[in-house]
């Protein structure tokens, strides 16, 4: 559930339904998406949030793959726990666990605030071990929560009963030194953090640096504080002075920080001042499932500078051939329309198709124009693709590309079956897919995962949202269009309101040749293909490519936007082929490309780190 889908859509929604309800039915959702077979891949189509390689991280020799993590208030009755580790996160906090269950009171979502009851929910340990074995293997670190105990009898039980799902446990109960003594001899091997709010830190600081040199606890975790409200509770605004206090208290000690985040600047700020670990709470309720991602992204632009990689010309010259074939599919379209071979195979003429309906003629440009201007727009995007994604070694951009392409290239079996082979485009086939294979084969390197200006959550960030909405939209309507339109061609090759137009039935136009139908549907087969590739570029380039500052992501939408929306309607008007029900998805994806650029327009253009 990225931000495009969380902000406009869902938010909205599960933020007025009453109680954890809202909440359940978003994880209850994106787990079971994770659960079924290749669930985890869509999730990670959608939202392209693993994080990089490079922000690995050893905690007390435990592997991370990223230093943010998720804080169990989130989730206390783990239905979401499934898709949590494919959602950015380098660990996921579960618990408060206590023996029996506790959920009389649920937080909820008001006025831009979570409100948590006074004793965080539980499911209880019976039904958290029955979880935690339905999702064994796990893909990443898991650390459990103690809940507050009755005797210390409770809390080994509980720790005897975890620490074999576990890759740390945190301990909420204020145990003193003879207690962590025999805590220690129990635990075993197994990795032991004390909880405590930040506001205590400083107070405590001589017990804690005790108890940690004496090794009887292996790290702390620096919890946000709350205000009370009634029986409820809840995250106060700015902690961050207590929190860098904190941190500074304990400069020598494994910390995590808990809560307290929700910009990217502010773990930007914890992570500056000596925190090992990060978890999102509140925050990542507040500003959505991408806040992992956007901080992720922040980490890397603050460590990494871009890198120029090599074989992506090759990528690049495929897009400009596909351009250029566009340009002169798009002369031909506008001067002869059909080609002597096309003449060859009909046994007619231009002149002859002209003397006996010269509606058939203008039908035939406007399928081919339309087929050019896709050509030319996909070309456009390809290269953008290639000389500002490939080249700096960024690995969705050169996903992009593949998928784009191979689907393209399969696009050649729609000419197959038709009594009619264009050598043209066969030729023009053999062409592209040897230069594509060198370019796939020469950036099996490109393993870079984008950087990021962004740090808060500011007003060209929220329009942003909806605008990458807008064209993840439209590049699903492509494919869409496309697939209608290539089923059409494969089947009836004609809709209503075009036999209205030619003025003549299918059979009526088989009696002047029985070639010609074969012709016109290898026309929108080809254009249906082109514009399921073009669909997959707009998708994948809307998905994956939001990030602040990257004009040329802007630029490529736009640049590549005018080619196919001015072949696709002006044709229309030019031939007068203006039925509006015939018009109207294209005047539909119009609205919607204007609609992402506005809305768009100022993310891309910030370059400043806000």
């Amino acid at each position: 559930m990225p931000d495009w889908s969380y902000h406009p859509l869902f938010k909205p929604l599960v933020s007025r339904l009453p109680g954890s309800i809202g909440r359940e039915f978003i994880h209850h959702g994106m787990s079971f998406i994770a659960s079924i077979p290749g669930g985890s891949r869509f999730i990670e189509f959608l939202g392209h949030m693993a994080p990089s390689t490079h922000l690995k991280r050893d905690f007390l020799g435990i592997p991370v793959v990223s230093p943010i993590g998720l804080s169990g208030k989130v989730d206390p009755q783990l239905t979401g726990t499934r898709a949590f580790s494919h959602l950015g996160f380098g660990f996921i906090e579960m618990g408060p666990v206590t023996i029996e269950p506790q959920l009389e009171v649920h937080a909820f979502f008001l006025n831009e605030q979570i409100f948590f009851p006074e004793s965080f929910e539980s499911i209880g340990l019976e039904k958290t071990i029955e979880k935690l074995q339905l999702i064994q293997p796990y893909d990443i670190p898991l650390f459990i929560r103690i809940g507050k105990t009755e005797s210390l009898k409770e809390l080994f039980l509980l720790i005897e009963a975890l620490i074999p799902y576990s890759d740390g446990l945190i301990i909420e109960d204020e145990l003193n030194k003879e207690q962590l003594e025999e805590l220690k001899v129990f635990q075993g091997n197994t990795k032991i953090l004390l909880s405590l709010p930040a506001t205590k830190i400083k107070v405590r600081k001589a017990y804690i640096e005790q108890i940690f040199h004496e090794r009887l606890i292996d790290g702390i975790v620096i919890e946000e504080s709350f205000l009370k409200q009634g029986e409820k509770r809840y995250s106060s605004k700015d902690q961050s002075s207590d929190i860098i206090l904190a941190l500074e208290e304990l400069s020598n000690i494994p910390t995590i920080v808990s809560g307290a985040i929700s910009e990217p600047k502010d773990a930007l700020l914890f992570l500056k001042h000596g925190a090992d670990l990060l978890m999102l709470s509140s925050g990542y309720v507040i500003t959505g499932p991408g806040l992992p991602k956007r901080i992720n992204e922040a980490i890397l632009d603050q460590e990494r500078a871009q890198v120029v990689h090599s074989g992506w010309q090759w990528y690049w010259l495929f897009g400009l051939f596909i351009f250029v074939g566009g340009l002169l599919a798009l002369g031909f379209s506008m001067t002869s329309v059909i080609l002597s071979y096309d003449e060859a195979f009909l046994q007619l003429t231009r002149e002859q198709l002209m003397a006996l309906n010269p509606k058939i003629i203008n039908f035939m440009a406007h399928d081919r124009m339309t087929l050019a201007g896709t050509m030319i727009s996909g070309g456009i995007l390809y290269m953008q693709l290639a000389r500002n994604g490939v080249r700096y070694g960024i690995h969705w951009a050169r996903k992009a590309i593949n998928i784009a392409a191979i689907i393209g290239f399969f696009g050649i079996l729609f000419f197959i079956g038709y009594g009619y082979f264009d050598w043209l485009h066969g030729l023009f086939w053999a062409i592209l897919l040897p230069v594509f294979y060198i370019g796939w084969k020469k950036t099996k390197n490109a393993h870079e995962v984008s950087t990021s200006s962004n740090r808060t959550n500011h007003l060209a960030w929220k329009k942003g949202a909806w605008g990458q909405l807008a064209f993840v939209i439209l590049g699903f309507a492509f494919i869409l269009g496309g697939i209608v339109i290539s089923t059409i061609g494969v089947t009836n090759v004609f809709v209503s309101t075009d036999i209205l137009y030619i003025c003549m039935t299918p059979e009526q136009l088989n009696t002047m040749t029985e070639k010609l139908i074969p012709v016109i549907a290898h026309d929108r087969a080809g254009f249906g293909g082109a514009l399921i590739s073009v669909g997959l570029l707009v998708l994948t380039l809307s998905l994956w490519g939001f990030h602040q500052g990257q004009r040329w992501v802007w630029y490529t939408f736009l640049i590549g936007g005018i080619p196919a929306f001015s072949a696709g309607l002006l044709t229309h008007f030019f031939i007068g082929y203006t039925t509006f029900i015939h018009l109207l998805p294209a005047y539909i994806a119009f609205v919607l490309y204007i609609v992402g650029l506005v809305l768009s327009k100022d993310f891309f253009f910030e370059t400043r780190k806000i």
